[in-house]
C-alpha cells in the first residue's frame, strides 16, 4: 500500500509563494510519475485540473497557466516531490492534490489534498 501526503498548503497575498511537498510512503512500489492537481472552489473532482508532472527520469510538465511560475522537482531519496509556486494569483486558490503512478498504466495513488488560497 502506498500513501501520499502533502503538505505546505496556507493562505498567502498576491505576489507571494508557497512551496508544497508529496512525501510517497509504502514498501515496494516503483516511482513511474508523480503529478499535482488542483480543484478550484466549486469543481468537481472529475474537474482537477492538472498543473504540473514529472517522471522518474526527471522530464517535467506544466499547465500554461502556471509556467514560469511554479517550479516541480523531486528528492530521489526520501521519496517526495515539491511543487515551488511563485507569483501566486487569486486564480490558484484550490485543493492542491498529488498523485502517484507507479507504472505507466497503473491506476494513481493520490493524497489527501492541501489547501491555497491566494487573498490580499
Amino acid at each position: 500500500q502506498v500513501q501520499l501526503v502533502e503538505s505546505g498548503g496556507g493562505l498567502v497575498q498576491p505576489g507571494g509563494s508557497l512551496r508544497l511537498s508529496c512525501a510517497a510512503s509504502g514498501s515496494g512500489f516503483t516511482f513511474y510519475a508523480m503529478g499535482w492537481y488542483r480543484q478550484a472552489p466549486g469543481k468537481q473532482r472529475e474537474q482537477r485540473e492538472l498543473v504540473a508532472t514529472i517522471t522518474s527520469g526527471g522530464s517535467t510538465n506544466y499547465a500554461d497557466s502556471v509556467k514560469a511560475r511554479f517550479t516541480v522537482s523531486r528528492e530521489n531519496a526520501k521519496n517526495t516531490v515539491f511543487l515551488q509556486m511563485n507569483n501566486l494569483k487569486p486564480e490558484d486558490t484550490a485543493i492542491y492534490y498529488c498523485n502517484l503512478y507507479t507504472s505507466r498504466y497503473g491506476i494513481p495513488y493520490w493524497g489527501q489534498g492541501t489547501q491555497v488560497t491566494v487573498s490580499s
